[in-house]
């Protein structure tokens, strides 16, 4: 008898029968820097239906957005534990969703970037700055403009990556900030797509997952005629064209709906 308890030995205990769906629901998995707050505009880019895991990179005690921020948060020390939370979900591939993490180490790092994630366990792995690469290919561009959060260091850095990998940056502007990029206004990112526009730039390219760019980018197309692209937006499109899992029908792509 439970002495504490004696209510306890009065409790019926059955094993209750079950089964196991025969077909699983694979997702993606999204490995994110620690201050990452956009998960739910990851989630406006998905599929109804098909799941997406998140994890992030281990806390840093330095957290403005510079290259050394961007350095530590693409460290195999930061990114292996970050994908190894993510195998027991058993996602079909797994997205770093960071571009200044995936272009800071250059053409070189992006490729190595890729290796530590698939040596930790992903299937397969996609980043920011390569999805972006990929976008680009599928819509036959070379010449965009770039807007970017960063301070200038940071900004010229993904130029340099863009242009080695042959696509040219007519025209690049940023607003110089290093903290609370996910509280950056509808407005001002509007007003940053028209100032780095240019007639020669056949897309406009938003950087950084922490820029919230879901609600602008179908009034942006319209009035630029052209395709905008974001870091989101390229990450979760490369993530699911990897995985082979059908695009999502939203209008505020362009592309999406056609590659």
């Amino acid at each position: 008898m439970n002495m504490d308890n004696p209510q306890a030995d009065k409790t019926d205990f059955i094993t209750l029968p079950f089964e196991y769906e025969q077909q699983h629901i694979r997702g993606i998995g999204l490995v994110a820097p620690f201050d990452f707050a956009l998960d739910d505009e990851c989630w406006q880019w998905m599929p109804t239906g098909v799941p997406l895991y998140i994890s992030r990179t281990p806390r840093l005690e330095h957290t403005a957005v510079t290259t050394m921020l961007a350095t530590d948060v693409s460290d195999a020390s930061a990114v292996v534990p970050a994908v190894r939370s993510l195998i027991s979900a058993d996602p079909v591939v797994v997205g770093y969703a960071c571009t200044s993490g995936s272009f800071v180490g250059g053409t070189q790092g992006e490729a190595e970037l890729r290796t530590i994630m698939q040596n930790s366990g992903a299937p397969s792995a996609v980043t920011t700055s390569g999805a972006l690469l990929e976008a680009v290919k599928a819509l036959g561009i070379t010449k965009v403009s770039v807007a970017t959060p960063y301070n200038e260091e940071l900004t010229r850095m993904l130029v340099d990556f863009l242009q080695d990998n042959g696509v040219q940056v007519v025209k690049a502007g940023y607003l110089n900030t290093e903290h609370d990029i996910m509280h950056i206004t509808r407005e001002s990112i509007e007003a940053m797509a028209q100032r780095i526009d240019h007639p020669e730039s056949q897309a406009v390219f938003f950087s950084c997952t922490n820029l919230r760019t879901f609600d602008s980018i179908q009034n942006l197309e319209t009035a630029l005629g052209k395709p905008v692209l974001s870091a989101n937006q390229v990450t979760i499109w490369a993530s699911l064209r990897r995985a082979q899992i059908p695009l999502p029908h939203i209008e505020q792509l362009l592309f999406l709906k056609t590659r």
